[in-house]
């Protein structure tokens, strides 16, 4: 890993999107201490360019292969000695390289899951955001970060906060942690019935109060999966039961998660809704770097507002319980399932009401089973979007 004399060589693997974007963000702050050495995107080889423009990495690639000659063409018109690459085996290659020594993995979806991978088994400093990786594979991630060495440094707010109360990942009950309690904004519709719920539209639940993220999670926020799927990554990341995992909806998202102790103190982390500070602290730790966000006043915030999620309204947070609770390929399959349902609900083809109908259609179809190797979770991963794309063929005016 850098020392305070060398500067950080950081890869940045989803370059484009708003966390990639941010991540530029904070390291273009610190140009002797850090520099983005790798960026890799999906598909946006205009954008990608753009910012190889800007912040001139060593290597640049793109997921899609047939994008290749576009992008290494853009650089060259744009007189860029950055290195063009194509395919999920080049980025692959790229995060385990001697290219960077920090991973940001920013790639959404299970498409992150390789690129994740190769980086903790290259002991690089990992900045996870991608919390599929976790979700689909949290016992093979974490087992090869450890026997490499990597250092897992999660970027999602909440378990960010976590880790910044812990100040490590070990929450294990000899560091005297009695629980852990992540937050929620509760999305768009919170304090909405079931009822209210069906007739709304992509349009409004993209639309969230507090943070600016793409559509897919955007959704998984107005749904409470995106809050499920952090219950199970904190289980993996912090080594605790789901027992010892509990959920309060806090809609101004200030208070970004909490970890109450066998003591009875309590240690919160509060700060505005910005990732940025998230990326700062993954990109600095142990020392504090300057992020680019404002201190947070109290006073002209006002009130701070808990509540607990309402479950019959919004059922992904339960489904993901169980899945977790299963164990085995049964995260794999909600992940699968979910992702294919919020998919769907964003092209119009079925109802907000469906996305958790046909995540526990598919949880209660397909057999769980051990989570032994990553081919095991590809095949129940693969398997689970078949059955979801199934069962969204066969709904009305689907």
């Amino acid at each position: 890993m850098p020392t305070s004399s060398r500067q950080r060589q950081v890869a940045i693997l989803g370059a484009t999107g708003s966390i990639g974007t941010s991540a530029l963000d904070v390291i273009a702050r610190h140009p002797q201490q850090m520099r983005a050495s790798v960026l890799a995107a999906g598909g946006n080889v205009d954008a990608l360019i753009a910012l190889c423009r800007t912040h001139r990495p060593d290597h640049a690639a793109i997921a899609d292969p047939a994008l290749f000659v576009r992008l290494r063409d853009g650089l060259l018109d744009a007189g860029l000695a950055t290195e063009a690459h194509a395919g999920q085996e080049a980025i692959d290659a790229l995060a385990a390289s001697n290219n960077c020594d920090t991973v940001v993995a920013a790639i959404v979806g299970a498409a992150g899951l390789s690129s994740t991978l190769a980086a903790a088994r290259a002991g690089k400093r990992l900045l996870l955001a991608n919390k599929e990786s976790l979700v689909l594979a949290g016992e093979l991630l974490t087992r090869e970060a450890a026997a490499a060495g990597a250092e897992i440094i999660p970027i999602d707010s909440e378990h960010n906060a976590i880790f910044q109360c812990l100040r490590s990942r070990d929450a294990s009950l000899e560091a005297g942690v009695r629980r852990i309690i992540l937050t929620a904004s509760g999305g768009p519709f919170r304090g909405r019935s079931r009822s209210d719920l069906a007739a709304v539209t992509p349009a409004q639940a993209v639309a969230h109060p507090k943070w600016s993220m793409g559509p897919k999670i955007s959704v998984d926020s107005a749904t409470l999966m995106n809050k499920g799927l952090e219950v199970i990554e904190a289980h993996h990341l912090f080594n605790v039961p789901g027992s010892r995992i509990d959920v309060l909806v806090h809609p101004q998202s200030l208070v970004h998660s909490l970890v109450e102790f066998i003591d009875g103190s309590t240690l919160a982390q509060l700060g505005l809704p910005d990732m940025r500070t998230t990326l700062a602290v993954g990109l600095g730790w142990p020392q504090r770097i300057e992020s680019g966000v404002s201190g947070l006043d109290l006073l002209t915030q006002g009130r701070l507002d808990f509540e607990a999620p309402d479950l019959d309204a919004f059922p992904c947070l339960r489904l993901a319980w169980q899945a977790m609770d299963a164990g085995g390929s049964a995260p794999a399959i909600l992940n699968a399932a979910n992702e294919v349902a919020v998919s769907a609900f964003l092209q119009g083809r079925v109802g907000f009401l469906s996305i958790p109908a046909l995540v526990e259609h598919t949880l209660s179809t397909l057999p769980h089973e051990a989570a032994d190797t990553l081919d095991v979770l590809l095949a129940a991963d693969s398997q689970a979007r078949q059955i979801t794309e199934t069962a969204i063929a066969r709904l009305p005016n689907a």
